[in-house]
C-alpha cells in the first residue's frame, strides 16, 4: 500500500481543522456546549420519560426493614451478604431491626487477605518484579472489595457478631488512610520476602518474615478498627417485649445459632457473554481470594435468562438475592434508578456508544463493581419489568435507600448472583462439579465488588 493512502500517523493540523469543522457545523453541538459547560452531563442527558415511568411498586416484595450504610468504604459485598443473612436471623431473634457487625468481618478480611497475598508473593518469588502476575499482586493490594465466596470464607472461619459488639469506627466507614498504611506494610513485606528469596533463603525464613509483616498489620488494624472479640455477653429484648439472654458466646457460636441461611448450599452464578467463556462451564481466578485454604473461588457461567429465572423464583420463595453488577453505568444515584437508556449520551454528543456487553468486557469498559440485594421484582404476565434493590448507601437515595432496576438494565450490566443449588437447572447443577477453568488474575470476571 502506497504511503499516500495511509492516514497520517501523527495528529495533523489538517485533522484538527476537520474535527473543528464537524463541531462548528453541527446543529446541536454549540447548544450542548452551552448547557454541559454549566450542568452535569447526566442531568442534561437524563431521559425524563424513563424517570416518570419508574415507580417503586412491585408485585413481589420482601423488604420491611431499614437499609444499611457502608459509608466511604468498599465493603458492599459483605454488607450485602450480612443483609441477606439478617432477613432470617432477625426472625430467629424475634426483632424488628438487626445488623451484624460489618466492622468485625472487615478486620478479619484485611488480615486474612494480607496473608493470602503474601503467600502469593512467596509462590511467585522466583519471577521477575515486572512479571505481569507479580505486578498484579502488588497493584491489587489489601483493598476493600470482594466476592461471594470470599464472604463465605470469612463467616465460616471467624463467625459473626452483632453490630453493637463491634460497631463502626472512623476508619471502617472511611477506609482510605487505613488502607494506605496496610498497603505500605504489605508491599514492604513483599519486598522483604523477595529479597530473602534472592538471597537463597528457604521457605521457613520467608514465612517468618511474612509473620512479622502480619503482626505489624494486625497492630494497624486494631488501632483503626478496634480489637475483635474472642467472646461476648449477649442479651437482648425482642419485639414482643420479652427479655432474652444467651450469656457468653463466641463469634462462631453466634453464627451457628443465628445464621440459618445454608451458605454452604449457595453457589456463584455469572453471566459472561464472551466467546472465550462458554455457558455451562465452571471457572476460577488465579490468586483471587482472602482465606488461605478456604473455599475455592468458583462460579459457573449461565445465560442471562436463566439468571433472571433463578432470581425470580428465589424472591417468590421469600429469599433475597445477593448480586453483583456494574453499578455506575446508566444510573442516577439520587433517584436510585437504573435503566439501559437512562442517559441519552448519543443525543448529547452526536456519536455512537455501540459496544455490546461482551465487547465492553473485553475492552475494559465494564466489570462487576458493586454488590447488593434483590428484594423484589415486578412481574407482568410472568415476565420481569423492574427489580427492587436493597443498596447500602444509606436511606437518602432512591426509596429510603432501596433502588429500582428496570429489566433493560439487568441484561446489560448484571454479572453475578448467589443461589442455592436447588434452584439450578439440572444441566447447570451437573456441570457444577466439573473442574473449573482457571483464568488469569487480571481477567475482568475477577473484579471485586466495592
Amino acid at each position: 500500500m502506497s504511503s499516500e493512502n495511509i492516514v497520517d500517523r501523527s495528529l495533523t493540523v489538517e485533522q484538527i481543522a476537520e474535527f473543528k469543522n464537524v463541531f462548528d457545523t453541527s446543529e446541536t453541538s454549540s447548544l450542548m456546549q452551552n448547557v454541559v459547560t454549566q450542568r452535569d452531563v447526566n442531568e442534561v442527558a437524563l431521559n425524563r420519560g424513563i424517570v416518570t415511568e419508574s415507580v417503586h411498586s412491585f408485585s413481589n416484595l420482601l423488604d420491611d426493614w431499614s437499609v444499611t450504610n457502608q459509608a466511604r468504604s468498599g465493603r458492599c459485598w459483605m454488607f450485602a451478604g450480612l443483609n441477606m443473612f439478617r432477613v432470617e436471623s432477625k426472625d430467629v431473634l424475634n426483632v424488628k431491626e438487626f445488623e451484624f457487625s460489618q466492622n468485625y468481618l472487615m478486620f478479619w478480611d484485611k488480615i486474612e487477605r494480607a496473608n493470602f497475598l503474601l503467600e502469593a508473593i512467596i509462590d511467585t518469588a522466583d519471577k521477575p518484579i515486572d512479571d505481569r502476575t507479580v505486578s498484579w499482586l502488588l497493584q491489587r493490594g489489601v483493598e476493600d472489595g470482594g466476592q461471594w465466596d470470599m464472604f463465605v470464607s470469612l463467616v465460616k472461619k471467624h463467625g459473626v457478631v452483632p453490630k453493637t459488639v463491634m460497631p463502626e469506627t472512623e476508619s471502617s466507614s472511611n477506609s482510605m488512610r487505613m488502607n494506605s498504611m496496610l498497603n505500605y506494610q504489605y508491599r514492604q513485606g513483599a519486598k522483604k520476602i523477595r529479597d530473602l528469596y534472592a538471597q537463597e533463603s528457604g521457605l521457613e525464613e520467608m514465612r517468618t518474615s511474612k509473620k512479622d509483616t502480619l503482626s505489624a498489620m494486625y497492630q494497624i488494624l486494631a488501632i483503626h478498627l478496634g480489637s475483635p472479640p474472642d467472646q461476648f455477653f449477649w442479651q437482648w429484648r425482642d419485639k414482643d417485649g420479652g427479655f432474652q439472654r444467651d450469656g457468653d458466646v463466641t463469634p462462631i457460636d453466634f453464627a451457628q445459632k443465628y445464621i440459618v441461611t445454608p451458605m454452604d448450599d449457595y453457589v456463584c452464578l455469572v453471566h459472561d457473554p464472551r466467546t472465550s467463556s462458554p455457558t455451562g462451564k465452571t471457572f476460577t481466578i488465579q490468586y483471587l481470594g482472602n482465606v488461605v485454604d478456604g473455599p475455592q473461588i468458583k462460579y459457573i457461567n449461565i445465560s442471562i435468562d436463566v439468571m433472571k429465572d433463578i432470581a425470580i423464583r428465589m424472591i417468590q420463595d421469600g429469599k433475597p438475592v445477593w448480586m453483583g453488577c456494574d453499578t455506575g453505568k446508566q444510573m442516577h444515584r439520587d433517584l436510585g434508578i437504573w435503566d439501559a437508556e437512562l442517559f441519552d449520551y448519543p443525543g448529547v454528543y452526536e456519536t455512537e456508544f455501540s459496544m455490546d456487553k461482551a465487547e465492553r468486557l473485553e475492552y475494559h469498559q465494564t466489570r462487576m463493581t458493586h454488590a447488593m440485594l434483590f428484594t423484589g421484582v415486578d412481574l407482568v404476565d410472568g415476565k420481569p419489568r423492574r427489580w427492587r434493590v436493597e443498596n447500602s448507601w444509606n436511606d437518602k437515595v432512591g426509596d429510603k435507600g432501596f433502588c429500582l432496576m428496570n429489566d433493560s438494565w439487568f441484561a446489560e450490566y448484571m454479572f453475578e448472583i448467589s443461589a442455592p443449588k436447588s434452584y439450578l437447572p439440572q444441566d447447570i447443577l451437573d456441570a457444577w462439579d466439573d473442574d473449573p477453568i482457571t483464568l488469569p488474575p487480571w481477567d475482568p470476571m475477577g473484579s471485586l465488588a466495592g
